[in-house]
């Protein structure tokens, strides 16, 4: 079963010098309950489905499926989708033996800029750069899903 271990973090610095890479990301949701999330997102020039379990206690890990589709079905999807869509741009930044993805939201959640890291364990040790803010792993309020429904900008 393939499985997600990430952790997420508030962005408090300037992270963009060290970014190799960027692209918008468009995604909405066919499903955002909670026990499960079925997102149809476009990634540059290319179109993801995605399904994603509940995440465990400790919110470091959850079942994630992915599977790439052709960008005008993604396009087609994100018409059946709940209202709203999320907007932002990634940056990819690498530090030590890792690559962080950085999204920097705009719209509804405006302001927020948030960071993960993927790892091969939860207790795998990562370097924290100085731009690193809080730490928010497992607080839902920072998933995307949740963000669709309660903005960043209406907290």
């Amino acid at each position: 079963m393939p499985l997600e271990i990430e952790r997420k973090f508030l962005v408090i610095g300037d992270f963009k010098p060290f970014a190799e890479k960027s692209y918008r990301i468009i995604q909405g949701y066919l499903s955002s309950k909670e026990e499960r999330t079925v997102r149809i997102r476009i990634k540059g020039n290319a179109g993801y489905l995605t399904i994603k379990g509940i995440s465990n206690n400790t919110g470091l890990s959850r079942y994630e499926w992915e599977k790439e589709i052709p960008l005008t079905e993604a396009k087609e999807l994100l018409l059946l989708c709940e209202p709203g869509v999320i907007d932002k741009t990634r940056f990819l930044v690498k530090v030590g033996n890792h690559t962080f993805e950085v999204d920097e939201f705009v719209g509804e959640n405006s302001g927020l800029i948030l960071a993960e890291v993927e790892l091969n364990s939860e207790d795998e040790i990562f370097d924290k750069p100085v731009w690193l803010g809080k730490e928010v792993t497992g607080d839902a309020r920072y998933y995307n899903a949740m963000l669709l429904k309660f903005p960043f900008t209406k907290w």
